[in-house]
């Protein structure tokens, strides 16, 4: 019988400090009306305190996780953490979240996707499952992006939140878990988003602090039409592949960055507004922290075989879609 790799639990973290549009408004030339309709952000959550980075997020969520599976850490195989803002270029920052938990039998690395991280990271962590090589997988989506982002640009500081989920994959022989994926990329996003500064082309230095070039740069109008499409078009795809009508999913779980490109994705896959996993409202773009976040904050509405779409767009620019079957 040939495996699969069902999602057994799942957990999360947010930082307790609540950045509101009424704050924002006080910080750069906007204000809550504006946000809410372009972006249908309330708040976010930013991470505050000395040498706390994304590691911490993940570590938060991955001991929520293990806890609520009541699974020991030294059983965990593999911890795949999915992230644009690591602590550091090396240790990986699944490395530094695995010593965090205890799970010192584990091997760990990191993917970097952008938003369409945690999809990645999930898809990868499913095979070492279904190839029988490992019982117990562990995916984090973390990201700490109020350490990328420049508080005096409108344009991008009302959209981004600190946060992280996580979710363990085990085997089963049941028809459920991640049951099919689309994953794309195309380079041609390196122009319209990207980080210019700190990596080999152009190191840390101190015309580059000056010049600003540590924070995240969007063109957004650019970002906007690629991330309605191809969101849109990867749902549409799997849905096609698995002969899927609206009616037959449970819910779209999709990246949180846009509520008007999270619209176009339900309206393209024909499920209504109470099918769409949405909590945008409240965290903000968490990056590679959005899907695992929406499945915690709706676990206790799954039910076991909900079919799920998840779909998911990003930096690079990448993006893609998977087909799961809730398994509890």
């Amino acid at each position: 019988m040939a495996l699969k790799a069902a999602i057994k639990g799942v957990g999360g973290y947010v930082p307790d400090y609540v950045l509101t549009n009424q704050e924002l408004e006080t910080m750069v030339d906007t204000n809550d009306q504006w946000i809410l309709e372009r972006t249908g952000i309330s708040e976010r959550r930013i991470l505050k305190g000395e040498n706390m980075g994304t590691s911490y997020l993940g570590i938060q969520a991955v001991k929520q996780l293990l806890e609520k599976t009541n699974t020991n850490p030294e059983e965990v195989d593999l911890i795949i953490c999915a992230t644009v803002t690591p602590d550091m270029f090396f240790p990986a920052t699944a490395n530094i979240i695995a010593k965090g938990v205890g799970a010192s039998n584990s091997f760990s690395f990191d993917i970097g996707a952008a938003c369409s991280g945690f999809l990645y990271a999930l898809s990868t962590g499913s095979q070492f499952i279904e190839t029988g090589k490992y019982k117990k997988v562990v995916v984090v989506g973390a990201d700490k992006m109020s350490s990328i982002v420049d508080y005096t640009d409108r344009t991008t500081c009302v959209l981004f939140g600190d946060g992280a989920g996580a979710v363990l994959l085990e085997p089963t022989e049941e028809e459920e878990g991640v049951m099919d994926f689309v994953l794309k990329s195309d380079g041609v996003g390196e122009e319209y988003l990207h980080m210019k500064a700190g990596g080999s082309r152009m190191p840390s230095s101190h015309e580059t602090i000056d010049q600003g070039l540590h924070y995240i740069f969007q063109a957004g109008m650019h970002v906007f039409k690629y991330a309605v499409v191809s969101m849109a078009d990867a749902a549409a795809e799997i849905m096609e592949r698995n002969k899927l009508s609206g009616d037959d999913v449970a819910y779209l779980v999709p990246h949180q960055a846009n509520k008007r490109i999270i619209d176009a994705t339900a309206q393209r896959m024909n499920v209504g507004e109470e099918k769409v996993m949405m909590n945008i409202h409240k965290y903000g773009n968490t990056t590679a922290a959005t899907i695992p976040l929406c499945l915690m904050d709706y676990e206790n509405k799954l039910k076991k075989g909900d079919n799920l779409v998840l779909a998911a767009f990003g930096g690079g620019f990448t993006w893609g879609s998977a087909y799961i079957k809730w398994a509890y």
